[in-house]
């Protein structure tokens, strides 16, 4: 008998109700079937699931043990609604088969889940109407936060967003929209610090090797190279090869590039993938030599970059820390603090696709 004088029915056949009806084994279990079982109120099972909250030793022990025979869990979404809150953080990206996207995923869905959050992945293909309806698609999960990886949704939808409560977080993306959290990369100051590369390697015939995409990270790169080339005095060579920036543009870049006489000594490229088809581009279909002949800087650090047969100089995108600033502003209480601006400074790493300027 418990305390209160009522009998514990714990020896119960699971798939059995308090009252002796069948359960279906796929069926919920709810916390009034715990209740039930333990002998207990369902507010006191509430308390036991309800870090902090007041209960005895002996009430935790009953609901827990009912709890592990009837195979409860504790439903956090119906939950979250009654705080309006779900726990769900949407992740907006395009083309997840690109290692960087693919990369930058394991990297947020590790922190959010660390943080006590679900991320739910929207994949798109393109920059602007997928990306718009999966941004839309958001609003009906009632998402804590959406973070926006990919693309450019129109400004105008991304109002919307906020003025129907959704919290966005947007990744590298240039253009500083007013309202969401922005996470950017300092996309011009990589470009500088290629071109510098370039320069002390000796190189002088510069080109930049992007695609049609346009995103605003894509756009500041080349911009921010060309820029800087021109304070020195030089111009760059700007290739703008179809969508997506992947290796097969790339590929067909370099043959664009190396085809030229007048074909350039140094190419900076705005993702890794394209880098990979230029250098193959000029090593296996132009016989050239990296980087003797032709330097090759590209931006991401994928795994790819540091295979022995690119050993490719780029700039690391630092995911680990991205995907902690996300964790850190999802999970706090700034409705009344102005959006978050942070950037990232993505670091060089130096292979052997750049050459060293000899010794005077």
């Amino acid at each position: 008998m418990s305390p209160s004088g009522r009998s514990k029915p714990l020896a119960q056949e699971p798939g059995q109700e308090t009252g002796g009806e069948p359960r279906s084994a796929k069926a919920f279990v709810g916390a009034r079937e715990v209740a039930a079982l333990a002998g207990v109120s369902r507010s006191a099972v509430s308390r036991v699931f309800t870090p902090g909250a007041s209960v005895s030793e002996e009430t935790r022990r009953r609901v827990l043990a009912a709890a592990s025979q009837l195979g409860y869990h504790v439903n956090h979404l119906a939950r979250g609604l009654m705080r309006r809150e779900t726990g769900i953080v949407c992740l907006i990206v395009a083309d997840m088969d690109a290692p960087q996207p693919s990369r930058l995923v394991r990297a947020l869905t590790g922190a959010l889940q660390a943080a006590g959050k679900v991320a739910m992945v929207l994949a798109t293909e393109g920059p602007d109407d997928d990306a718009s309806a999966a941004l839309r698609q958001t609003l009906n999960y009632r998402a804590d936060a959406t973070v926006v990886m990919s693309g450019t949704p129109a400004q105008s939808l991304v109002r919307t967003c906020l003025d129907n409560g959704q919290r966005l977080i947007l990744i590298n993306r240039d253009d500083r929209i007013e309202g969401p959290d922005n996470i950017g990369l300092d996309n011009a100051g990589a470009a500088r610090s290629a071109l510098y590369a370039f320069l002390r390697a000796g190189c002088r015939r510069l080109a930049v090797v992007t695609t049609e995409l346009g995103t605003p990270s894509l756009a500041a790169r080349e911009a921010g190279f060309v820029a800087a080339a021109q304070v020195v005095g030089l111009t760059v060579e700007v290739v703008r090869q179809g969508i997506p920036s992947s290796y097969e543009n790339g590929l067909i870049a370099g043959r664009r590039l190396f085809t030229a006489p007048d074909r350039p000594d140094a190419v900076f490229c705005v993702n890794d993938l394209l880098a990979c088809g230029v250098m193959d581009a000029a090593r296996r279909e132009f016989g050239l030599r990296i980087p003797d002949e032709v330097s090759v800087i590209g931006f991401d650090n994928i795994k790819q970059a540091e295979w022995l047969s690119y050993a490719l100089t780029t700039f690391d995108q630092p995911v680990s820390e991205i995907a902690g600033h996300v964790a850190t502003l999802v999970a706090a209480d700034r409705a009344e603090d102005a959006p978050a601006r942070i950037e990232v400074k993505p670091q060089m790493v130096w292979r052997r696709s750049v050459r060293v300027q000899a010794e005077a």
